[in-house]
């Protein structure tokens, strides 16, 4: 019985410890590359658990984030007169990367680093 608890504690450990390593809270540089061209816009996030909100400021302006984050996966959207922008990527401590997909403008490559 005390190898299963042990067992069970380490798992926790670890878990507690990903969790932490992969909170996306701050602001971050990307570096975005669409088929019709690039930018460099900033993401501010809010981590609350699995949940991410947030606002993106760039080319398009300024718009409210929402996502999520499981694990070392990170997804979010912002929308704008055009449509949702969704991104999809991994969280890496203060890096990520990932696609980018802008609808009826694109689709891209995306990378990030928190400041």
């Amino acid at each position: 019985m005390s190898k299963l608890l042990l067992s069970v504690a380490v798992v926790l450990a670890a878990a507690v410890g990903v969790a932490a390593q992969n909170d996306v809270t701050g602001t971050w540089d990307f570096t975005v590359e669409l088929d019709i061209g690039g930018g460099e816009p900033t993401f501010t996030f809010t981590q609350d658990g699995e949940t991410v909100t947030g606002t993106y400021t760039g080319t398009f302006g300024e718009a409210e984030v929402i996502g999520t984050v499981t694990g070392s996966d990170i997804e979010f959207r912002f929308g704008g007169q055009l449509g949702d922008a969704v991104y999809i990527g991994t969280v890496d401590g203060d890096t990520m990367k990932g696609t980018c997909d802008y609808g009826g403008l694109g689709e891209g490559t995306w990378e990030a680093e928190r400041q």
